[in-house]
């Protein structure tokens, strides 16, 4: 405990990242989401209040080739459903329609077979603005499913425009300012040539395996990626076409969120230790003997290689497992993620074994001081997180550090942290006890131990 403690306060020490001038306060930005994102809300609220003998709105399985279906969505509200939507928002069919899209894929609904819910971030939206930048950032990258792409263009051709999209914008956030598009439509063009020749996707008759977008197409595709863009408001386009061509200019949402996801990659690159592509537990085990500034930067590499989502469930998985130190640094990497793993750190507080680090981790989440922190727990729950951290130690270090372990218990004395610790039920008390007992240097303190390792075992107690 005292070294996770150490941990929280350098961590709190360390500057973040910041964003490039001008850029404005989270506050603003996360109003900005909020405007952009007002009708998905409102109906994401409709949708996931309780109305009569059903709760929540209720969808119709979307075929692909079905009229009502939003872009991307597996299942979209039934006629009649987006009719009562509208008369009570007093929005179109239509509108409704695209906001439940939104905000599905913003995650501020989750589906439960038929029925709606409210998701995680929708409850945290009028409190948390990185619940609602994060939610923004979903719609940011699902763009494309929001705006129908346009006819008679292969779905591989699409496909390679959207890869080539971050080039685009990644222009743009450096431009830092209105760029015409056709200098847009040359690097597009480029970007394109690019992934196809990275790929080589040539079959054995030497044709290509998808058809690359033909050159007079690619106008209209870029219009589209950039209205798509525009539509979800991370860039605004000219309303009327010059001699030069329109131009086109990154929001202050679409900015910051280039520039984050351009650190996000840049992180990723400068792993210190190497383990992007392991698994969480091996990271995590990677992370063991790393001190706490290099370990957090580890823990924001692997992060940002994959899924948030994802990442969460691998850690909390991770953290399920025997190895107490695993449980241990699992949290420490789940307090560099911050607020997107609350509702699942939140959850873990029902399991036994993970619900001391559930309990701290939102302590500290909520603004209590990490010295602070373990007043929240009970008697019991410290005592168990006693022998879980022991575990660890005894597992993974030396000897003298499990004797000055003894120092951090909540217990005053020796034989009243034995008493409570053979009460707690830690499925490791026996070999806790044991290698502390052998590892102690008074006689008479490790003979005591080594009797109350006896009387758990046998059940004596």
């Amino acid at each position: 405990m005292a070294t996770a403690r150490r941990a929280a306060t350098t961590r709190r020490t360390r500057p973040a990242p910041r964003p490039p001038e001008g850029t404005p306060p989270r506050a603003e930005l996360a109003r900005q989401a909020r405007l952009v994102l007002a009708d998905a809300v409102r109906i994401a609220r409709w949708a996931a209040a309780p109305r009569g003998p059903q709760q929540g709105l209720r969808t119709a399985t979307a075929s692909p080739s079905s009229a009502s279906a939003a872009p991307g969505s597996a299942a979209a509200p039934s006629a009649t459903t987006a009719e009562q939507a509208a008369a009570a928002l007093d929005l179109t069919p239509d509108r409704v329609r695209a906001g439940w899209d939104r905000a599905r894929l913003a995650g501020l609904v989750e589906l439960h077979g038929a029925t709606v819910r409210p998701g995680w971030r929708l409850q945290a939206w009028d409190r948390d603005d990185s619940a609602v930048l994060r939610g923004w950032v979903a719609l940011l990258d699902a763009w494309s499913l929001v705006h129908p792409a346009p006819e008679g263009v292969a779905p591989g051709a699409v496909a390679e425009v959207v890869e080539a999209v971050p080039q685009v914008l990644s222009l743009l956030q450096l431009s830092q300012g209105p760029v015409l598009v056709p200098a847009l439509l040359d690097l597009l063009g480029q970007r394109v040539d690019e992934l196809r020749e990275e790929r080589c996707e040539v079959p054995g008759d030497g044709a290509p395996a998808h058809p690359a977008p033909p050159a007079e197409r690619l106008p209209a595709l870029l219009d589209w990626a950039l209205e798509g863009l525009a539509e979800v408001g991370a860039l605004t386009l000219d309303g009327e076409a010059g001699p030069e061509g329109r131009h086109a200019t990154l929001t202050p949402l679409g900015n910051w969120a280039v520039w984050v996801k351009l650190e996000q990659i840049c992180v990723a690159a400068q792993s210190p230790a190497g383990n992007i592509e392991q698994s969480a537990a091996d990271m995590l085990r990677g992370c063991a003997r790393l001190t706490p500034g290099p370990a957090r930067d580890e823990y924001r590499a692997w992060l940002a290689a994959r899924p948030l989502a994802g990442a969460v469930a691998e850690l909390l998985a991770a953290a399920r497992g025997e190895d107490a130190l695993l449980r241990g640094l699992a949290f420490e990497a789940l307090r560099v993620v911050g607020a997107p793993a609350e509702a699942e750190v939140r959850a873990a507080v029902a399991e036994p074994s993970l619900r001391p680090y559930a309990l701290l981790w939102l302590a500290e989440y909520e603004g209590t001081d990490p010295d602070d922190a373990p007043e929240v727990l009970t008697r019991e729950e410290a005592t168990w997180l006693w022998v879980d951290t022991a575990a660890a130690v005894a597992d993974h270090g030396e000897s003298e550090l499990l004797v000055r372990h003894l120092d951090s218990a909540v217990q005053g004395t020796v034989p009243a942290l034995l008493e409570e610790v053979r009460a707690v039920g830690h499925p490791r008390t026996v070999q806790v006890l044991v290698a502390l007992a052998a590892a102690h240097p008074d006689p008479a303190l490790a003979k005591a131990v080594r009797r109350a390792a006896f009387q758990v075992h046998t059940g004596t107690l």
